[in-house]
């Protein structure tokens, strides 16, 4: 048997039916576990969105799939440190546009560039943004909104959680000119509470928290700030049908160091588009009101490049600023 090469072992492995595909040839990625980072805890939808491509990714590679959990400061820690990782392919980071394109537009120092220090590989998931109010309130539509905010200027406000929830409302408030004040609160479910106990008039979340009180009657849907309305919410209007022109929709996708080599990007964006693709894995993330998405690396550069030019003008002109 010593005499019987790898080689050869390996082609008469291949030849036999039904026989599992030989390892991957020393040299050839991957040859040892990979990495998927995540700015968040554990159980949030990047988390998931983490969990799912990451099995599936680790049954088409032949290699374990580890996702590492670093939360803290809006994500910054797991960027920077994906960011200063070795460009071995080894190191993935799943980067939500709000650390990717929105903490650019309203950090005035940040410790990493998005576009200098990764290379996209592939956008995974989108997340509608919907405009929300007390189901008990008189405003029934985003008219009713527009007009109530501009008679009761001193009234008028909204919940926010994070920085990517306030640019969306920023940018509704810029091009309907509606004049409401910015309360600050420390996550996504208690944005939502504060709505729903009247403490504030509105607030802009994604589909996630807001579901469960939309169909229990506790909260009413205005208008869904996407281009297409949402399949979970097919009577509410998109903001513009409402009368609004904005679009708001945040993301999730695959970032690679920069320095990576180009073929194994390439692999992994074959891979992560056909993992979007599955039935399985477009069904469980419909479960979370998350439209998968798979999209090519230089498709979702250009998404990313008018999404930073886009929320930097709206932090200009909001006037909105953050100490890292």
């Amino acid at each position: 048997m010593k005499l019987f090469s790898r080689v050869a072992l390996a082609a008469l492995c291949l030849s036999i039916p039904g026989h599992a595909p030989a390892p991957a040839a020393e040299g050839e990625y991957p040859t040892r576990p990979i990495r998927i980072v995540v700015g968040f805890t554990p159980g949030g939808g990047n988390d998931i969105i983490a969990r799912v491509f990451g099995q599936k990714l680790s049954e088409s590679l032949g290699q374990p799939v580890v996702i590492e959990n670093k939360p803290g400061a809006g994500a910054i820690l797991a960027t920077e440190y994906v960011a200063r990782s070795a460009p071995d392919g080894y190191t993935l980071l799943v980067g939500a546009s709000g650390a990717m394109v929105i903490n650019p537009a309203v950090y005035e120092k940040l410790s990493y560039d998005t576009v200098r220090d990764f290379k996209p590989v592939s956008e995974l998931g989108s997340f509608p943004l919907i405009l929300i109010v007390n189901a008990k309130s008189p405003l029934k539509s985003l008219a009713d909104l527009v007009a109530y905010a501009k008679a009761n200027p001193d009234k008028a406000n909204y919940s926010s959680s994070s920085a990517a929830f306030q640019l969306a409302t920023e940018l509704f408030k810029q091009k309907t000119g509606v004049p409401m004040q910015m309360i600050p609160y420390k996550g996504a479910n208690d944005s939502v509470t504060a709505v729903i106990s009247g403490e504030v008039t509105a607030t802009i979340a994604d589909a996630g928290p807001v579901t469960s009180q939309l169909n229990g009657g506790q909260a009413r849907a205005l208008a869904v700030a996407a281009p297409t309305r949402a399949e979970s919410l097919p009577d509410v209007p998109t903001m513009k049908e409402a009368g609004a022109d904005v679009e708001a929709v945040l993301w999730s996708g695959i970032f690679v160091p920069a320095a990576t080599p180009p073929e194994i990007v390439s692999k992994l964006e074959a891979e992560f588009i056909r993992i979007a693709g599955l039935p399985d894995v477009v069904s469980r993330l419909k479960l979370l009101n998350i439209d998968s998405v798979g999209n090519s690396s230089e498709e979702f550069s250009r998404i990313i490049a008018a999404d930073l030019e886009r929320w930097k003008a709206v932090a200009r002109a909001g006037n909105i600023k953050m100490a890292q």
